[in-house]
Parts: structure tokens; C-alpha cells; sequence
């Protein structure tokens, strides 16, 4: 029951910092801003107040779904984690609409996925949003290219039907979009006047809020985050 608690507990924090960026996205609010004002109260702290495309890997998921059912098969329906649950399944599909309505629609688009591991220094897909992402993409019929440094997947769906690539800016040559969905700090280093150069668009939705919107903005790309409003590129 600790585990299980713990676990749970750190998947809702996670979780509530995703809604409130979506509150943040729609009354013009930043998100980063929000997280850092609120993590300095002693009583909350700034772990797990990270914004982006929703947790993963092999015990959030897991044991917030194993404390649902032991209340469940206990006869008391747990509301708040249910919407826990919920909301993460939603976070990563949201992402993909956003992206869908800025582009006008998906089908035929070539998307770059920047990282796919659940979290930045494992090579762990286990319950990664990218899986989402990746299928959603591909269920709308677009190209779907990924890079990551670590990440080697099955011969499965959906990485199956993917192309991989050795480096960011391999992945995103010719791209309509890309998308960071893991931390990598290797994107910090990406040149990204000469990856927008090389794209068919120069639009990026950052999902981990890792990247700076003003030097994005510099770089030419309309710059897209989780809970912050969309930086367009500037002037020349």
C-alpha cells in the first residue's frame, strides 16, 4: 500500500501540473512561471511540477492502475485517480491535436519525433507517451521519423512502421513538424537555424518544455509548448 500510495501520489502531482498548464494555455498564463512560484512553498516543493506530455514508464502507470483496482475490487470507487489516469491518457493526444490544427491536418505530413524513452538517460519505452504519439500520427496517416540516443524498440506496432534516425537533424530533414517528447539534453545543443533550413516547415512542438521560445522564435520557428502561448518566429 506505501508503494502503491507513493507512486500514486507523485502521478497526480504530475498530473495537476498538466492541467493546469491546459488552464494556463487557454487564459494566456505561463505554466513555467506557475510551477516555479508554486514549488517555493515548503509545503509542495518544485519535484515533479514538470509540465509535458504526461508520465510513463514501468511503476506510474502501473501502480496508480494496481491501487484503482485494489480499491475498486474493495468496493470504493477512486474517483481522483481515476481522473489521474484519464487525464495522463489524454495528454499526449492533446498534443497531437494541437499539432493537427496548426498544420490543418496530419494525413501525408512528415513529423519528426525527437526522443521516444519515457523519461531522458534510460533506454526504458515501456508505457512512453511516444507510443501514443507515434500511433496517433500514423492512424492519421502521416510519416512518422524518430530520433532517439538510447531507445532501440521491438519490431512492433508502432516503431514498425517508422523510419529511425542517428541524428536529430537527420530526423528532422524535409519535416512538416517535430516534436520533442524526451528531455534529451542533446536538443539543447541541436544548431536549429540549420535544422529549420532543412525542413519542408519550420514548426516545432516542444512537449517537455525543454527548449528557449525566444532563441526558437530567432532560429525561424513557429515554437510551440505545454501550457505557455505559441511563440511565432521572428521578423527578418
Amino acid at each position: 500500500m506505501v508503494k502503491l500510495a507513493a507512486n500514486a501520489l507523485l502521478a497526480t502531482k504530475i498530473t495537476f501540473i498538466n492541467e493546469i498548464a491546459t488552464v494556463c494555455e487557454v487564459t494566456g498564463a505561463d505554466v513555467e512561471e506557475v510551477a516555479t512560484a508554486i514549488g517555493m512553498d515548503h509545503r509542495m516543493g518544485p519535484h515533479f511540477l514538470k509540465a509535458g506530455l504526461g508520465y510513463g514508464g514501468s511503476c506510474f502507470p502501473k501502480d496508480s492502475r494496481a491501487l484503482r483496482a485494489m480499491a475498486s475490487n474493495s468496493g470504493y470507487p477512486f474517483q481522483l485517480l481515476n481522473s489521474v489516469i484519464e487525464v495522463n491518457d489524454l495528454q499526449p493526444r492533446r498534443a497531437i491535436q494541437r499539432l493537427k490544427t496548426e498544420l490543418g491536418g496530419l494525413k501525408g505530413r512528415r513529423i519528426a519525433l525527437l526522443g521516444m524513452t519515457f523519461k531522458a538517460g534510460t533506454d526504458d519505452l515501456r508505457e512512453a507517451p511516444s507510443a501514443v504519439i507515434a500511433s496517433r500520427l500514423l492512424a492519421e496517416s502521416a510519416e512518422v521519423h524518430c530520433w532517439d540516443p538510447m531507445a532501440r524498440p521491438a519490431d512492433v506496432a508502432p516503431w514498425n512502421a517508422t523510419v529511425h534516425h542517428s541524428t536529430p537533424g537527420e530526423a528532422m530533414i524535409d519535416a512538416d513538424a517535430a516534436i520533442v517528447v524526451t528531455e534529451w539534453p542533446e536538443l539543447k545543443t541541436v544548431d536549429w537555424s540549420a535544422a529549420g533550413r532543412s525542413m519542408h516547415r519550420r514548426l516545432l512542438f516542444d512537449g517537455r518544455n525543454v527548449l528557449d521560445p525566444n532563441a526558437m522564435a530567432s532560429a525561424g520557428f513557429t515554437y510551440m509548448s505545454v501550457g505557455r502561448a505559441t511563440v511565432l518566429p521572428n521578423a527578418e
